[in-house]
């Protein structure tokens, strides 16, 4: 269901049950597989080659800025003769674009020209020019004039166009009038190529990337003014596709949240690069999407771990939001995303409310529902494993399917099995359809109650919630229950785990009594964490930092029986030092 858009400052909370929204999506249909199929394989046809041929531009009339920082280590990689993504390493004179050799993700960072961001921030014009001229000419002689996957892609295509007229200087500076003709000559292929495959792109990061492609060649090149009123229509839609009410991606992924802000934010540099006005629906989607990505973050103004994305550094985040020039404090509740904030004194949680995101919209998805991560100023206490998505190259591929499994997530685990289904092909199955929420603010306390209906169907439990988090901060008290939501008879007690992963820096020493634990920050904090209604252990974990390697880390785990009538856990952490 869809709710109004929140208002600025987004500290109101409403009361109230609410059905977040409905899953069960097993992606696209076969009818839509051929479609998709059938539309690529015009790609090679003489029909679609001639609609790529027209004029290319001798030169750009706009240059927008690019505000945001590239990544330090592998912009200096890349003045190594190195290209390096996530522990990945090509080097430059080694790169074959005819014959690649690398992950997908790699191929992304360099098909789409990513990369640029990250040399422009690390050296000047003149030392950058010949080393992005190198790959260019690379690029241009595998890919300029024959359309293929994945190079062709609309949603790369659509990131090339952003990177390439942001980062023109690096590109074309070359005094050899060949190349860079053969540049804006590919440059105008391509926007002719996305002006019919941007609508072929699936909601989110990707259609919006693909979207602002269009609209930037609109801005960038000569006569682009029929193409700009184009691209503003389709915009309009894509990001009514892809971005819900409360300003979340429909991918429910906060690695997507930042993309698409900076692609909206770079094509508002294209717009004031020509002296003209971005439409108001650009920048009213692009605030409501800042001040949603707050609401998760933590006190550290860094991003906590969701489905699949790493946790982003806060110097990171807060240039993000600097360069957006958008001033908006976090979104407490972002019922349609999933995502709901409780921030009392140093205390932050954040916790998913809502089923996994829509096998058609993503890949790799988390069934992380009802997990939360808690953080006490700038120490993250509890978190999730995150980073399955953002996963350094070296970690094995197990391990990066592992990340996605509710185990991975501190929430509740039944019968050692997922709350959605994930499928030995990495897509979603059956699990989380619905998730029920009910969030109270009063002078005493603030209140989360949900529950998810992932362990009905196989095992007759709903799994229901409750966080409750003091005024002052130091009181995160939780209750998890298994409520029988069916008449069958079970034989014997379901077994089921509920498992709190700490962050590496937290040190953990239970009690004498076995029942409890005392948990110390980085900055010397206390905390004690003591439950009733199953036992606990400290068992090893793992937690994936900002560059995506595995740290390792240890975790609360508390065991207990389901008897038929169902069973209640409950739990405190308090901040006693």
């Amino acid at each position: 269901m869809k709710n109004s858009p929140p208002e600025s400052g987004a500290d109101g909370v409403d009361e109230g049950k609410r059905l977040i929204r409905t899953g069960g999506d097993r992606g696209l249909s076969l009818a839509e597989r051929i479609s998709e199929r059938f539309q690529r394989l015009t790609w090679g046809t003489p029909l679609h080659a001639m609609r790529l041929r027209g004029r290319h531009p001798l030169k750009l009339i706009a240059v927008p800025d690019d505000p945001f920082f590239g990544d330090a280590n592998r912009g200096n990689a890349l003045l190594d003769g190195v290209l390096r993504f996530r522990g990945e390493d090509r080097a430059i004179e080694a790169i074959d674009f005819a014959a690649p050799d690398w992950s997908p993700a790699f191929g992304d960072y360099l098909q789409s020209f990513a990369w640029l961001r990250d040399l422009s921030s690390v050296t000047t014009r003149a030392r950058g020019v010949p080393i992005a001229e190198e790959i260019m000419r690379r690029w241009l002689a595998a890919h300029s004039e024959k359309v293929s996957e994945p190079a062709w892609r609309a949603d790369l295509w659509g990131r090339r166009i952003l990177y390439w007229t942001a980062h023109a200087p690096l590109i074309l500076s070359s005094t050899d009038l060949v190349y860079r003709s053969s540049v804006l000559h590919a440059l105008a292929r391509g926007a002719r190529h996305l002006d019919r495959a941007a609508d072929r792109v699936q909601p989110g990061a990707a259609l919006i990337a693909a979207w602002s492609g269009v609209l930037v060649a609109g801005l960038a090149m000569p006569g682009g003014d029929p193409r700009r009123a184009y691209g503003e229509n389709g915009l309009r839609r894509a990001l009514e596709q892809s971005v819900f009410e409360d300003g979340g991606s429909v991918t429910r992924s906060p690695a997507a949240q930042i993309e698409s802000i900076q692609f909206l934010t770079i094509l508002g540099e294209a717009y004031a690069a020509r002296r003209l006005e971005a439409p108001e629906f650009i920048d009213a989607t692009r605030t409501r999407m800042v001040t949603a990505l707050l609401g998760l973050c933590h006190g550290d103004k860094g991003l906590s771990s969701w489905q699949g994305s790493g946790p982003v550094p806060g110097d990171v985040i807060e240039q993000l939001v600097e360069a957006t020039e958008v001033r908006t404090r976090p979104l407490k509740q972002a019922r349609e995303w999933g995502y709901q904030r409780l921030s009392q004194g140093q205390s932050v949680l954040i916790m998913d409310v809502a089923p996994p995101p829509l096998a058609r919209l993503v890949e790799g998805g988390c069934a992380s529902t009802l997990a939360f991560e808690l953080s006490d100023g700038p120490d993250r206490v509890v978190v999730n494993c995150g980073g399955a998505r953002a996963a350094h190259a070296k970690v094995p591929a197990a391990m990066t399917e592992g990340l996605r499994t509710t185990a991975a997530h501190s929430t509740l685990v039944l019968s050692n099995s997922n709350s959605t289904a994930i499928h030995a092909d990495g897509t979603l199955g059956r699990g989380v359809v619905e998730v029920e929420l009910v969030r109270h603010e009063t002078d005493t306390a603030s209140r989360i109650e949900a529950s998810h209906d992932g362990y009905v169907r196989r095992y007759g439990y709903l799994h229901r919630r409750v966080l409750a988090m003091s005024p002052d901060g130091r009181d995160v008290r939780g209750e998890d229950m298994l409520l029988p939501a069916d008449r069958r008879k079970h034989k014997a007690p379901t077994v089921f785990v509920i498992r709190f992963h700490l962050h590496p820096q937290v040190e953990v020493t239970p009690t004498a009594d076995g029942l409890a634990a005392i948990l110390r920050t980085a900055s010397g904090h206390l905390w004690q964490f003591r439950c009733k209604g199953g036992g606990l252990a400290i068992e090893d974990s793992v937690w994936v930092d900002a560059r995506g390697r595995p740290l390792a880390s240890q975790q609360l785990v508390v065991t207990g029986a389901s008897p038929a009538g169902g069973a209640n856990v409950s739990w405190l952490f308090h901040r006693a030092k």
